[in-house]
């Protein structure tokens, strides 16, 4: 009897270890999900700073949902750094009745829920065309835990619509 006794698994081990692989699949759940949620989080937010753009115009969207220390990378320019270089530059570019509007293709988030990217393609409408392009945007939680863009870049690659 004591024989079949050391062979039989110990009760008590064979509960711990389920309940240790239960606990394990359920935290990886978790952590599945919110990285789900902090996805569509990003998502919601670059189409709001879009709709923004399209409701207040780039200079003010840009600003808005800007770093202080954002970068911006655009065409036969070096890069415009800081918040309020950014503002500057749509500033002295804008022009009354284009629009700039985007919507994002892809998101990502990083394991850590701070820091993201998305990724789409975008469309400059003036009076008289309309351009397309596709851009990159990073993004990071910012202090308050809203997520601000530190990095963006738009290729005009895709030309005029016809």
């Amino acid at each position: 009897m004591s024989k079949i006794m050391k062979a039989m698994p110990n009760k008590n081990l064979i509960q711990i270890s389920f309940a240790s692989i239960l606990l394990l699949v359920l935290l990886s759940c978790g952590k599945s999900t919110s990285l789900i949620e902090e996805c569509k989080t990003v998502l919601e937010t670059d189409r709001s700073f879009s709709a923004y753009s399209q409701e207040h115009g780039m200079a003010a969207s840009f600003y808005k949902y800007a770093s202080d220390k954002a970068v911006m990378l655009r065409d036969n320019s070096y890069p415009v750094k800081g918040k309020e270089n950014i503002k500057a530059l749509f500033l002295k570019t804008e022009v009354a009745g284009n629009t700039l509007i985007w919507e994002p293709e892809y998101v990502d988030v990083a394991a850590s829920r701070d820091l993201a990217y998305t990724y789409g393609f975008y469309k400059y409408i003036t009076p008289d065309s309309t351009f397309r392009g596709s851009y990159v945007s990073i993004w990071k939680k910012d202090e308050n835990n809203n997520w601000k863009y530190v990095f963006d870049a738009g290729t005009s690659g895709l030309g005029k619509e016809k």
